[in-house]
């Protein structure tokens, strides 16, 4: 029984490899990465699998049962890369794919959600059995902006007083090694997300509290926000999306208090403060 890893390079991928080691022989797991050099270290087999070049992926998925497809980083081909996927794992007579799909896909705000929800549709179509992981905003996302929050004496964003259900990347990784090693899960749709939901202000305030020092959360207009991340350096397009999630978890997109991750991974999900002392120790050093 062998199980592919699509992404494996990636940050939640090369997380999903090293954990699944854990429960299975390392024999049975396939690393599925664009460009095989940087696989090297994962300790698993590595085949080239592209998603935008579907021969490398008719090949890559030969012999493969269980297939993890973690969703392209590249927001707006995300659908015909996937379809390309799921036209190769057609194929290759891939058993049981498990995919890893937005929060509340089927009925979200975020500009994200189409794309996510396109593809949901289309491995219904496939007709193989299939897991959808809805996952929820990475922790990540947002503690990924610590080291300018401090530079700038302010963390800044468009979502207001929205809750925000976040979870590590770890927390994440289990949920997709948990599906992936027992057939229980077969035909489900998970809406993951973190136990303990926050504001941004309660971010910026925790963040305060470790770091010694003041930092407020500042609100802005959308503009403004993707202003100003256009200013970092982020591209246009990108700068504009960013601030808009952040508008549409002012809604309450990025809320949800079913704790189903918690209980697909047997332990209650890192607190966001946890997250924060991680970045704040990897901004200082």
């Amino acid at each position: 029984m062998k199980i592919g890893i699509t992404g494996a390079t990636g940050q939640l991928g090369r997380l999903v490899v090293s954990k699944l080691k854990d429960k299975v022989a390392t024999d049975k797991i396939v690393a599925l990465v664009r460009t095989p050099q940087k696989a090297e270290g994962l300790g698993v087999e590595v085949r080239e699998a592209d998603y935008t070049k579907p021969e490398t992926l008719h090949k890559a998925l030969q012999g493969i049962d269980i297939l993890l497809l973690i969703s392209s980083s590249e927001v707006g081909q995300r659908a015909t890369q996937h379809k390309n996927v799921l036209g190769a794992a057609k194929q290759a007579n891939v058993k049981h794919i498990v995919y890893t799909s937005l929060l509340h896909a089927d009925t979200s705000t975020l500009s994200l959600a189409d794309e996510h929800l396109a593809t949901e549709r289309m491995l219904k179509e496939t007709g193989i059995a299939h897991t959808i992981l809805r996952n929820g905003w990475y922790t990540e996302n947002y503690t990924g902006a610590i080291q300018g929050a401090l530079t700038g004496g302010a963390f800044i964003g468009s979502a207001g007083d929205g809750r925000i259900s976040s979870a590590s990347r770890e927390d994440y990784a289990d949920a997709a090694v948990a599906v992936l090693t027992d057939e229980e899960h077969k035909g489900k749709v998970y809406e993951l997300a973190g136990d303990e939901a926050y504001t941004l202000s309660d971010l910026a305030a925790e963040i305060s509290r470790q770091y010694g020092q003041d930092i407020p959360y500042k609100n802005l207009p959308e503009a403004d926000y993707a202003t100003a991340l256009a200013g970092f350096g982020l591209p246009e397009g990108l700068a504009g999306a960013i601030a808009g999630w952040d508008v549409a978890a002012s809604k309450g997109a990025l809320f949800d208090e079913s704790r189903q991750l918690s209980k697909l991974i047997g332990r209650p999900t890192t607190p966001m403060a946890k997250t924060v002392a991680a970045a704040l120790q990897a901004t200082i050093n």
